[in-house]
């Protein structure tokens, strides 16, 4: 990610503006251990309080780097019961990174974040159809396949 992702303007100005970004060698101890760390690139999204709210391992491209951020933020949040935050944060990957492998998990949260915050199982619902629209394929309009028989 050194030679590609890193290096990119759009990555750069988001990571500045969003986060802590912190580069941690893969044999740094204790923190290797404690975060599981067992290959590299591995990233994780984590709040104040150190707990961890989304780890991927593995090289994203800056296309897919980006919205790969924007999730576990909403992911941050979502944890936090802080959902029109998550919302905010789904709706960007939806809008603005809606090709990227991020936006079909991105949706699903968007439905479950809805129901979370009102209690009306409709968006688990809206979210599995659109889903099936968009995604049809996907792992995660198959986890959403029981919403379905919401009525």
């Amino acid at each position: 990610m050194d030679a590609v992702t890193y290096p990119d303007e759009a990555v750069i100005t988001y990571m500045n503006r969003n986060l802590i970004p912190l580069r941690i060698p893969s044999d740094q101890q204790p923190l290797a251990d404690e975060y599981g760390v067992a290959w590299t690139p591995a990233l994780f999204i984590l709040d104040r309080e150190g707990r961890t709210h989304q780890a991927t391992v593995g090289f994203f491209s800056p296309e897919e780097f980006i919205p790969s951020l924007l999730l576990g933020i909403g992911n941050m949040y979502f944890h936090k019961d802080d959902f029109t935050k998550a919302l905010d944060h789904y709706a960007t990957i939806l809008a603005d990174h809606a090709d990227s492998d991020t936006a079909p998990e991105a949706l699903f949260q968007t439905g479950v974040a809805r129901y979370k915050s009102s209690s009306d199982p409709k968006p688990l619902k809206e979210a599995y159809e659109q889903l099936k629209r968009e995604y049809p394929e996907n792992t995660w309009t198959k986890r959403a396949y029981p919403y379905r028989l919401i009525q």
